[in-house]
C-alpha cells in the first residue's frame, strides 16, 4: 500500500461509546453502502463514485471484497475474478490488485473502507447464491491474507454479510477469520459484524474478543424504529459502540414490494437523527441502486431503476453531511440519549420524536420528524434560560427561536416551522 494510508487505524473511545482516532480526537463513522464496488466498478468509475462520497463528507464506504451477486463466478470489469479455482487459500492477484486501487484512492480521498471478506453466503450453509467456500481452516488463512495486505490501509473490518449463524461451525469459521485478520493486521484494525435483518452483532459475538463495536441491520420498510435496536445496545453491558449499519435504503422498495411505494430521502434521515440521538456512534445510508451498482442490462435485484451514476445524486446522500455537521458542531463525547425530555406521549411509528442531551443538561438536541408541535421538559435542562433554535436537516441552516424562560416544573412547546423534519436545538443562555 502507499505510504499515505500508513498510521490509518480507529480505536474505541475511553467511554466505549464513540470512534475516535489515534489522537483521540472523536471519529465520525458516517458510511455509504457500496456492497458491489470492488466487483461491478472499473477503476475510473470507482474514482467517480469516490469522489462524489467524499465531497458529501461520508467517511466510511462498506464494500463487500467477495460480493453477494456471484462474486466468486462472475469476474470483475476488468475481467478478473478473486480466487483461483473459488479456493480462498488462493487469491487472484490481479483482482486484487484492483482492490488495492480503490483502497488507495479511498485513503486519499480521506475515506475508510468499511470492508468485508467476504459476503455470508460463502460461509453460511443456508440460501443465497454461494457457492459455499470457507470452513475454519480455510477462513483463517484467507482473514490472514487480508489482515496482511491491508495492515497499514484505512480499514474497518466488517465480518458476516447479512446471514445468520447457524451453527457451531459457522461460528468457528467466523472466529478463525477474525483470527487470522488480526495476526495480518497486527490487530490494528477494528472490528465488527454485519448481521440478517433485525439482529445485532450482540447475539452471538458481543462478549467475543474480537468484536469492538455493535452493528445492527434494521432493514427495509418505512418508519422503522430503529431508535429501539440502538436503546437496546446502547443499554447493553459491557459497554460497546453501536451503529445502525444498514437502515432502510433509499429507492428501495418498501418491504421489498414495488407496489407498496419507495423509501425516500426523508426516511433515510429519519433512520439517521432517530439513530443518533437514541445514543449510535455514527450512522449508515444506502441506496438501493448503489449497493448493488445497477447499470441497464444488469438484473435488477429489489426494483432498481436508477442507474448508479444517476442515484448518486438522490437528495438523501447529500443530507447525511449535515447530520454528520450538527454533531460534531458541539460537545462530541458527552452525547447522552434521554426521552424523558419529551412529555409524554411520545408517539411510536413515524411520529416518535428523539433527543439527547449533555449530561449536565447543558444542552439538549430534539428530533422531530413530522413537523408535528413537541412539548418539552424544559425544566430538566440547565438554567433558568434556553437559547433555541430549528435546524434543518435538509440543509444544515438554522432558525433562530429566541431565549427560552424556564419555569420549574414547567413544560414548553415548540412548533416547527414546516411540515416536515426539524432538529430543536436548546442551549443554557
Amino acid at each position: 500500500m502507499n505510504d499515505h494510508t500508513a498510521n490509518q487505524s480507529l480505536m474505541v473511545s475511553p467511554n466505549h461509546r464513540y470512534l475516535v482516532k489515534p489522537d483521540g480526537s472523536p471519529f465520525f463513522y458516517l458510511a455509504d453502502t457500496a456492497w458491489e464496488l470492488f466487483h461491478r466498478l472499473s477503476r475510473s468509475e470507482a474514482d467517480q463514485y469516490l469522489q462524489d462520497r467524499a465531497a458529501k463528507s461520508f467517511t466510511v464506504i462498506q464494500a463487500v471484497v467477495l460480493a453477494e451477486l456471484d462474486g466468486l463466478n462472475t469476474p470483475n470489469p476488468a475481467g478478473h475474478r478473486p480466487l483461483i479455482d473459488n479456493d480462498p487459500t488462493r487469491p487472484n492477484q490481479a483482482y486484487f490488485e484492483d482492490v488495492d486501487w480503490i483502497v488507495n484512492r479511498a485513503a486519499e480521498l480521506g475515506l475508510f473502507i468499511g470492508m468485508l471478506p467476504t459476503w455470508g453466503d460463502k460461509w453460511h450453509k443456508d440460501g443465497g447464491i454461494g457457492p459455499l467456500v470457507f470452513n475454519p481452516e480455510n477462513a483463517r488463512v484467507y482473514g490472514r491474507f487480508l489482515g496482511t495486505r491491508y495492515r497499514h490501509a484505512p480499514i474497518i473490518w466488517i465480518l458476516g454479510g447479512d446471514k445468520f449463524v447457524g451453527d457451531e461451525e459457522e461460528q468457528q469459521t467466523l472466529a478463525a477469520m477474525a483470527q487470522g485478520l488480526s495476526e495480518g493486521d497486527g490487530g490494528r484494525h477494528l472490528k465488527t459484524y454485519h448481521p440478517i435483518g433485525q439482529y445485532s452483532s450482540a447475539f452471538w459475538f458481543h462478549d467475543a474478543g474480537w468484536l469492538d463495536f455493535n452493528m445492527i441491520q434494521t432493514g427495509h420498510t418505512r418508519d422503522r424504529d430503529n431508535y429501539t435496536s440502538i436503546a437496546a445496545e446502547y443499554n447493553r453491558t459491557p459497554i460497546k459502540p453501536v451503529i445502525d449499519g444498514e437502515p432502510g435504503y433509499e429507492n428501495i422498495a418498501h418491504g421489498f414490494t414495488e407496489a407498496f411505494g419507495r423509501l425516500d430521502a426523508h426516511q433515510a434521515r429519519k433512520f439517521c437523527y432517530w439513530s443518533l440521538f437514541s445514543g449510535a456512534c455514527g450512522h449508515t445510508y444506502g441506496c438501493n441502486d448503489i449497493w448493488q451498482m445497477w447499470k441497464a442490462g444488469d438484473k435488477p435485484i429489489i426494483a432498481a431503476s436508477l442507474p448508479w451514476d444517476q442515484a448518486l445524486h438522490l437528495p438523501g446522500s447529500g443530507q447525511m453531511q449535515f447530520a454528520r455537521q450538527l454533531i460534531e458542531s458541539g460537545p462530541y463525547f458527552d452525547r447522552l440519549p434521554d426521552q424523558s425530555l419529551i412529555a409524554p406521549p411520545n408517539p411510536t411509528g413515524a411520529d416518535h420524536v428523539a433527543a439527547c442531551r449533555a449530561p449536565d443538561g447543558s444542552y439538549a438536541l430534539v428530533y422531530i420528524p413530522t413537523g408535528l408541535p413537541v412539548t418539552i421538559r424544559t425544566f430538566l435542562l440547565k438554567g433558568s434560560q434556553l437559547h433555541a433554535q430549528w435546524y434543518d436537516p435538509r440543509g444544515g441552516e438554522y432558525t433562530p427561536v429566541g431565549i427560552i424562560e424556564v419555569n420549574p416544573w414547567h413544560n414548553t412547546t415548540f412548533t416547527p416551522p414546516g411540515s416536515t423534519d426539524w432538529v430543536l436545538e436548546l442551549r443554557q443562555g
